[in-house]
């Protein structure tokens, strides 16, 4: 027998076990939010496919981002809900000071990231016909708040910090 040899395949769905835990923890710190508010400098970048089947997104948002947004959940947000039951969290944001109802699947949830703590998440987008997306377009980057100014208006972040980068070769 060589050492070469692949694995068997098994058949037990440990990643699909592994996914739903990890996807787990970002709804606890959602819930935790709904609950308690943001702790301290905590606040959540929010990735999520646009056309997964059950996302709502008002026409506006939808139209400049037709497969995937960034959302964050920091100054700027109201009435964020987690439904357990239904598979979906639902918060309302606030673009160009108008408000903005949001409601997104659990499965259609690619990245949770906290960059207070440098702590994220990716997921594999799931309950979606097909898995296969490409890269969403190139969108615009949120400015760092500045202490002692009026939180700005919500917007939608650059997903490249969040990129990988390949790596080179030589």
């Amino acid at each position: 027998m060589s050492d070469d040899a692949a694995p068997p395949e098994s058949l037990l769905p440990y990643e699909a076990w592994a996914e739903e835990a990890l996807r787990e923890v970002a709804l606890r710190a959602l819930e935790s939010v709904v609950a308690n508010g943001l702790p301290g400098e905590h606040h959540f970048y929010l990735t999520f496919r646009t056309d997964h089947p059950g996302t709502s997104v008002p026409g506006h948002l939808k139209a400049r981002y037709p497969q995937e947004i960034t959302i964050v959940l920091q100054h700027q947000f109201e009435d964020l809900r987690v439904d357990r039951e239904a598979g979906r969290f639902e918060v309302t944001l606030f673009f160009g000071g108008a408000p903005s109802r949001l409601v997104v699947p659990f499965g259609a949830l690619t990245m949770f990231h906290d960059p207070h703590v440098r702590f994220g998440l990716r997921f594999p987008v799931t309950g979606a016909a097909t898995t296969e997306f490409e890269d969403a377009a190139e969108t615009e980057a949120v400015p760092e708040p500045v202490p002692g100014e009026a939180p700005a208006p919500a917007q939608v972040v650059s997903l490249d910090a969040f990129r990988r980068k390949p790596a080179k070769d030589g």
